[in-house]
């Protein structure tokens, strides 16, 4: 299939616009930005977004949203092939306007690999254009999935926020992080909230599920996974997961 990179098509006149790319393993591509959204799928491996505000996880069935404008990082885990759509504002208006990780149905699967294979310049009147209509209407109504490391501004913060997903590990306590950073326990509760829009026990939850979601989907059991990231017992980190994501562990392995 030919290889398809979005800023070649910044200026094409269609609204909606399908894109197909094959990566190596752990292939990385650096910052950059689109002016159109991009709905990034991967239909096969795993996608990992990160912008200054954050960071997004997509495993199998999951897509991530990223709003035109938006700087971004994208790692792959394993060999990935991507399946994606470009969108003007036009288009997007009925779009979130943050970054998210949202389900993927069988029906916008088939779709999103219908537009990957459409021209880039398609009668926008004929069955083409009706295909990318509906994309968007089914992106529009994907439901979201609770996946988000949000990052903090506050630069001593962010910086510990930062290294702690590169080791994400269940354990770790709010006095721990409250003293590294020379707070009382009550003033870095609410710095933490402001900063992120979460409790520290929800954040590092939410670290933990997107460290461990690659591995899940590479094929590392549960039980190892579990331990690395401090969890007592694989049945806790798995109860976790299900809590979370309403599914247990074992659905991403496979």
């Amino acid at each position: 299939m030919e290889q398809r990179h979005p800023d070649d098509y910044e200026d094409v006149p269609r609204q909606v616009i399908g894109i197909g790319n094959d990566y190596p393993p752990s292939f990385e591509l650096a910052e950059h930005r689109h002016r159109r959204g991009q709905f990034l799928y991967a239909a096969s491996g795993v996608v990992a977004v990160s912008t200054p505000e954050g960071a997004w996880v997509a495993p199998p069935e999951r897509a991530v949203w990223i709003p035109g404008g938006t700087p971004h990082t994208v790692r792959m885990v394993g060999a990935v092939q991507t399946r994606s759509v470009l969108i003007d504002q036009t288009a997007s208006a009925t779009l979130a306007r943050t970054c998210r990780v949202v389900g993927v149905s069988p029906l916008l699967r088939q779709l999103l690999v219908a537009a990957s294979e459409v021209p880039i310049e398609y009668e926008e009147d004929a069955r083409d254009g009706l295909v990318m209509q509906l994309l968007v209407a089914e992106i529009a109504r994907a439901p979201v999935i609770p996946i988000v490391v949000p990052f903090p501004r506050h630069a001593a913060l962010a910086q510990r926020c930062h290294a702690f997903l590169e080791a994400p590990r269940a354990t770790v306590t709010i006095d721990e992080w409250a003293d590294a950073l020379a707070m009382n326990r009550r003033r870095f509760t609410r710095l933490f909230r402001r900063e992120t829009g979460m409790s520290f026990a929800e954040w590092r939850q939410q670290a933990c599920l997107s460290a461990a979601l690659p591995r899940l989907a590479a094929g590392d059991a549960i039980t190892v996974i579990a331990l690395d990231l401090g969890y007592d017992t694989p049945a806790n980190f798995s109860t976790m997961f299900k809590r979370v994501l309403g599914i247990p562990p074992s659905r991403y392995r496979q």
